[in-house]
């Protein structure tokens, strides 16, 4: 194939990817929403609605590594939609069980294990397969549009499901679901995943590495990559401290505030429209040179987000001005969540081998999935023995800490040498004058 038509093929595959991540995003959160209203209008129990959080959470944890090690030993697109055609079954069989008997709780929470390990297994190999699937150059553009079209789902999917629920049957809500699936299937199945893949070929005959040694293999490699491991470090610090925030935001609106639910969920959604308009910009704009230094202040900037959620228990502020206050604090964090995990993401495309990508985002995806849940924990405890500004200003300052150490400029100039020649250009500049 020409390179020019592989060219236009990688733009087909920058919409499809695209369009298919915003059919099955918006179909997930609709069925998502509907699920969770389910469960608290059948039981009224939170520990009901608990339960399910933790058959999505659970699953994926465990799951990641095999889903890493499949994703590096087995065609990628196969993988793929296999797990979305496994989807779309779960939904078609808890439709089934709808109609026939009627939704029980062991059927939902059934359901959202298959669907954790569908959708761990459909990530990871799709997060794998970018290189694959577009050119270099437009990575940035590739994971900024994926972005756009989850961050479009999040926006409009409570808003349909909301004027839904309620005047459709929970059996429609599946049906949706089903729709959506099938279609992303369909498209999925017109793309290339090898297009620009520089895989190794496996040899007929050659000695197939254990699940164990392939997943050794994965954290030797990992260990010769000083660079990404910074940067995995910096990440699960930034999921564990950011408990502080998921829980504490919510915790001090409604609790310690008294915020009205429709406002509340204007403040919800504030960081959505951050996430998209920053989406928008990075799929336009050129990619950043120095994406770890880009990175580093970012998390700075959230930091200092973070320790301002506390503000309106410091200061008195009048109640339309807090609403205004965590509007645009929840747009800023959303748009900075998207400023530091693109160019980071974009950069570990580049610089992880192809044969150990699968591998090394399921490593980090366990390790994630396992602190959230851990910091969640420490924190939702910690809210009700301490002062809540002293909990975000603390978890703010060790945030800011941890990524001036983890980041330190000689950390930057061995990722980026190319600033020490800038420097060493502008020295020659102002000598010569």
């Amino acid at each position: 194939m020409s390179e020019a038509m592989k060219l236009k093929r990688a733009t087909y595959h920058l919409w499809t990817f695209t369009v298919s991540k915003l059919i099955s995003s918006f179909g997930a959160q609709v069925y998502a929403f509907a699920v969770s209203f389910y469960i608290l209008q059948l039981t009224g129990s939170a520990t009901s609605f608990a339960t399910n959080l933790i058959c999505s959470i659970l699953p994926r944890t465990i799951m990641a590594p095999f889903a890493g090690y499949v994703a590096d030993r087995y065609p990628r697109k196969t993988i793929v939609i296999t797990a979305q055609v496994a989807t779309t079954l779960a939904i078609g069989g808890l439709l089934t069980v709808s109609l026939v008997s009627g939704l029980s709780l062991i059927a939902i929470y059934t359901t959202t294990v298959v669907l954790a390990i569908t959708s761990t297994f459909s990530g990871v190999a799709f997060t794998s397969s970018i290189t694959g699937l577009v050119d270099e150059a437009r990575i940035q553009k590739a994971m900024s549009m994926n972005q756009m079209s989850v961050s479009f789902a999040a926006i409009g999917s409570p808003a349909v499901a909301g004027l839904l629920y309620g005047t459709v049957s929970m059996p429609v809500f599946l049906m949706i679901y089903m729709a959506a699936s099938s279609t992303a299937v369909l498209l999925e199945s017109t793309m290339n995943f090898k297009l620009f893949a520089k895989r190794k070929e496996v040899v007929v005959g050659e000695p197939k590495e254990s699940m164990l040694q392939s997943m050794k293999a994965g954290l030797s490699y990992l260990r010769l990559q000083p660079i990404i491991m910074t940067i995995i470090w910096i990440s699960l610090v930034i999921n564990f401290l950011f408990g502080a925030f998921q829980v504490g935001h919510s915790f001090i609106l409604i609790e310690k505030l008294k915020m009205m639910p429709e406002h509340f969920g204007i403040i919800e959604g504030a960081s959505a429209v951050g996430m998209l308009l920053m989406s928008i910009y990075l799929s336009v704009r050129k990619e950043f040179k120095y994406p770890l230094l880009i990175g580093k202040w970012g998390i700075i900037a959230m930091g200092t987000a973070m320790g301002a959620v506390a503000v309106p228990l410091l200061v008195h502020i009048q109640y339309f001005g807090m609403v205004a206050f965590y509007a645009i604090l929840l747009f800023s964090f959303g748009a900075i969540s998207i400023f530091i995990n693109t160019p980071l993401f974009v950069m570990m495309q580049k610089m992880i081998d192809d044969d150990y990508k699968g591998r090394v985002f399921s490593i980090l995806e366990t390790m994630a999935m396992a602190l959230m849940p851990l910091g969640m924990v420490l924190f939702g405890f910690l809210y009700d023995v301490l002062p809540a500004h002293w909990i975000l200003i603390t978890s703010s300052a060790v945030l800011i800490l941890v990524v001036l150490v983890m980041a330190r400029p000689s950390v930057i100039r061995k990722t980026h040498p190319e600033l020490d020649k800038t420097k060493i250009v502008k020295t020659e500049v102002v000598q010569e004058q």
